[in-house]
């Protein structure tokens, strides 16, 4: 059975389904957003710092379980040896962080506390700036490689499809008021790179099948041939992931809960948008330039 024979729908031709569906995921994220902004964890905002020493071995979840009594369910818990804690939550007066204290002495066998002071944030407005440079760097290096490799319309396109993916994301944790840490930061480089590795195998399959373009065909049919053919590889890639990522979050606790969820927003939005976004979106930037192109007159 030929390949045509087996594709049920054409890619290109619902292309503008595709755009609905990713304005719809889309818009109401960026609407939370500007309404509500992200709900920023201890990394950025600041909080108190516990230094605490416990007279026997005791277990992180053990913490954990005690903290979440009081609302700090988002501590960030580390844990040096069998009794020693550093433990990094929003900010606590005095008041608050002593019923903490106490209930941890009461429940977990007698606790010391070495340390008990406030500190600011790890990650300053100067850095998240940093950050924003570095991606808009990386972009710009991504359009050129794209451009080189390919053509400058499909680097143009990429990028487009990972500002999809980013938007997503930041979406999802805006409407849920999910927390933001350091660890999103690297979530969200994490999914830059997966959307882009995906359309470049996407576009690698429509470079060689332009190669072997049959005389008639059209663009859209070349291009409709091509995400047919790497389906298989995206859905596969996408899945095997995916597994990972469940797993995580069923068994890696509440200090990757977040960032396994950003990852798992991201993967899923990274596959979408490689094969519905970029290659249509590329699809219409040709289709743009033949149309602007003034045509010969005829004699």
């Amino acid at each position: 059975m030929r390949l045509r024979d087996r594709m049920p729908f054409h890619f290109i031709k619902l292309r503008k389904i595709w755009y609905a569906i990713s304005i719809l995921v889309i818009l109401p994220g960026v609407i939370s957003l500007f309404l509500h902004g992200l709900n920023m964890g201890i990394d950025f905002s600041g909080g108190s710092l516990l230094d605490l020493k416990f007279q026997q071995p005791t277990a992180v979840e053990q913490v954990r379980s005690v903290f979440s009594e009081f609302g700090l369910e988002g501590a960030t818990i580390q844990r040096s040896n069998e009794t020693d804690f550093l433990i990094r939550t929003r900010e606590l007066n005095e008041d608050e962080s002593m019923k903490v204290i106490q209930e941890l002495d009461s429940k977990l066998g007698g606790v010391t506390v070495q340390r008990n002071e406030r500190v600011g944030a790890v990650i300053g407005k100067e850095l998240i700036m940093k950050a924003f440079q570095a991606l808009l760097i990386a972009s710009v290096l991504i359009v050129i490689y794209i451009a080189w490799r390919f053509e400058f319309k499909q680097g143009i396109a990429a990028i487009i499809a990972v500002l999809h993916d980013c938007l997503v994301v930041l979406g999802i944790f805006s409407i849920f008021r999910l927390e933001v840490d350091s660890s999103f930061v690297a979530a969200i480089l994490t999914i830059v790179g997966y959307s882009i590795m995906d359309t470049i195998v996407i576009f690698d399959r429509v470079r060689e099948n332009m190669l072997l373009k049959q005389k008639g065909e059209a663009l859209e049919d070349v291009i409709n041939k091509s995400l047919w053919q790497t389906l298989a590889r995206s859905i596969n890639t996408v899945l095997a992931i995916l597994f990972v990522l469940v797993a995580l979050l069923v068994l890696g606790g509440a200090t990757t809960h977040n960032l396994v969820i950003a990852l798992i927003v991201g993967v899923i939005s990274g596959a979408f948008s490689s094969i519905c976004s970029a290659s249509p979106l590329w699809f219409d930037f040709k289709r743009l330039e033949r149309s602007g192109k003034p045509r010969t007159a005829r004699a």
